[in-house]
């Protein structure tokens, strides 16, 4: 983001220009989009995850997703171009990060008396 005032490359995050003081004033709409990228999914896979990251891409089932590929695949004409796309999209396409999970925090359980 620029200050609109002295024209400097300061933080997204930033109430006050670092440089000039100014106050900053953010965009009714809230933060910026974070942009959509075509990645195999690491959650829904059955072989590599691309039609599962394909679906996700699309906001689509991905089930739905796996049955246009496999009747694509049946089709008579494009077996070998449906499973060559499948091939270099799983070797282009990169894997999605795992979604980060919650760390339950630990229970002290009472411990046993040990005997002797």
């Amino acid at each position: 983001m620029n200050c609109p005032h002295c024209q400097r490359e300061i933080a997204d995050y930033s109430n006050f220009c670092y440089f000039c003081g100014s106050r900053q004033y953010a965009a009714p709409g809230g933060g910026a989009i974070a942009a959509k990228r075509l990645m195999r999914s690491s959650i829904d896979r059955k072989i590599a995850g691309v039609c599962g990251g394909v679906a996700e891409y699309f906001e689509v089932d991905s089930t739905i997703v796996r049955l246009v590929w496999v009747l694509l695949v049946f089709m008579p004409v494009p077996v070998v171009p449906a499973i060559v796309v499948y091939l270099i999209a799983w070797i282009v396409v990169p894997l999605a990060p795992l979604p980060a999970t919650p760390v339950a925090p630990a229970v002290n359980a009472p411990h046993s008396p040990q005997t002797a």
